[in-house]
């Protein structure tokens, strides 16, 4: 039976690379469905990612492929597309982008397995488990920093977690969290930062008259915010939207834009390049 993969590679631009992975594929009878690559000048990394079916395994053609891959060094992985990756979603007072994640799996619209949500409140207990999604409760004060960390990593690998979404999730991971999980944790936040920082960032907006709003997501790394950027979006505004506005456009801009960043990195979509990403779309 024919079986759908996605190989997605980067490694020092040279010559031979796509006809390398061509000649791969056409030897195992693979038929590509889509390809994409991309060449960064700046530095001197070639990308891609190609879609195809094939009448073999997963595991067979990460067996097959490392002597492919070897004279061009890269850095590669292969995805078996029948195979769901599995999400955790950590969330907190604010609803909006857990409810729209909640239906968009729910509808099918995200390709990917949504195993449990976990809250340091109680707030969206009942909302996730009419999704019949399991809720965690674990709640945070300074002392227990360490403990409830801790029992988050103790559900990402019984659950066998792929990918950490913070929906909102309004507490700074620890360093060390963040270490464990490279890659695999995606952030979103409005688009102020650093001109409008802590507590009401749409009510100093108003204050200082912006004309865009936005918002941000990214992949989390010890540098608060500041990880590789996924995807943006903004909206104009302008003087006659009072901050309550503003605040609901923000809304809508964060669960549109977390979406889009969970989609795209569910479909292996998503290179890393240093600071920023290749998004294959």
């Amino acid at each position: 039976m024919s079986r759908e993969f996605v190989l997605t590679l980067s490694c020092p631009d040279k010559v031979g690379i796509v006809y390398a992975v061509a000649g791969f594929l056409a030897d195992r009878d693979g038929n590509i469905s889509d390809s994409q690559q991309f060449s960064d000048p700046g530095s001197g990394r070639f990308f891609m990612r190609v879609q195809f079916h094939a009448h073999t395994t997963v595991d067979q053609l990460r067996a097959d492929f490392g002597p492919t891959a070897a004279p061009y060094n890269m850095d590669w992985q292969l995805h078996d597309l029948a195979v769901k990756p599995r999400v955790l979603i950590l969330a907190s007072k604010q609803g909006h982008c857990l409810n729209d994640l909640l239906y968009r799996f729910r509808s099918g619209a995200l390709r990917g397995e949504l195993t449990a949500v976990a809250s340091n409140h109680l707030d969206w207990a009942e909302l996730t488990e009419s999704s019949k999604v399991p809720f965690h409760h674990l709640p945070l004060t300074p002392d227990t920093r360490a403990n409830q960390e801790q029992r988050l990593l103790d559900l990402i690998a019984a659950d066998r977690i792929d990918v950490v979404v913070l929906a909102r999730y309004m507490q700074i991971l620890t360093d060390d969290f963040c270490a464990k999980l490279p890659g695999q944790i995606i952030n979103i936040h409005h688009s102020f930062l650093p001109s409008f920082k802590g507590a009401q960032p749409y009510h100093q907006a108003y204050e200082r008259g912006v004309k865009l709003i936005g918002a941000t997501a990214h992949y989390v790394t010890a540098e608060l915010d500041e990880g590789p950027i996924i995807e943006q979006e903004t909206a104009r505004v302008d003087h006659a939207m009072a901050p309550s506005r503003l605040i609901a456009t923000g809304r809508d801009l964060e669960s549109t834009v977390l979406a889009r960043a969970l989609s795209w990195h569910l479909d292996h979509r998503v290179l890393l390049n240093g600071h920023r990403t290749v998004v294959f779309r």
